[in-house]
């Protein structure tokens, strides 16, 4: 019997989920952002909300320094922004304030694991997070038109072609039903 249960719960770890095919949680209706400020993590730290890039399609990534998997996708993720950013996608990458001593110990942290071209911004209290309901990482929140329109829990290969596509496709689609 513990065999049996140990393989259906292998197997269900390696089709990804619980019969969820998708990679992407996409809502049927779009969801209001809250109302909530993350901090841009440089010497003057402006406050942004995900919904203060209402021309663009935000792939904000929550994440943490002490997470094994957000860091192994950070260099993906990195090159990911570079292909996409001139098609009016966004990527943010979001951590808890309370991991970093400053900006050049998080410039550091950056650099080593070949992101440092990502927007970086902190959740000061873990306001945003909370709010959201995001208590793991890696947890990416993909937002268009200033309101959220899905999730993708975990972590994913941003510099896959497919994945490039897959994000592609949902911005059509998204931009399609706005229209």
């Amino acid at each position: 019997m513990a065999k049996k249960l140990l393989y259906i719960v292998f197997s269900v770890i390696a089709l990804g989920g619980w019969g969820n095919p998708e990679p992407v949680n996409i809502y049927p209706e779009p969801r209001a952002l809250p109302d909530r400020a993350v901090y841009r993590y440089t010497e003057d730290g402006e406050a942004y909300k995900l919904s203060d890039f209402p021309e663009q399609f935000v792939i904000a990534n929550f994440w943490s320094r002490h997470c094994s998997p957000c860091i192994r996708e950070l260099d993906d993720l990195n090159e990911f922004s570079k292909k996409v950013s001139e098609n009016g996608i966004k990527v943010v990458i979001i951590s808890p304030a309370s991991e970093w001593n400053g900006i050049e110990e998080q410039q550091k942290f950056l650099e080593r694991f070949h992101a440092q071209d990502l927007d970086f911004y902190v959740d000061k209290k873990g306001d945003l997070s909370a709010d959201l309901g995001i208590f793991t990482s890696p947890n990416t929140v993909l937002v268009n038109n200033g309101k959220e329109i899905g999730r993708i829990r975990g972590s994913a290969d941003w510099d896959d072609d497919d994945v490039i596509e897959y994000i592609y496709k949902i911005k059509a689609q998204q931009n399609k039903k706005a229209n």
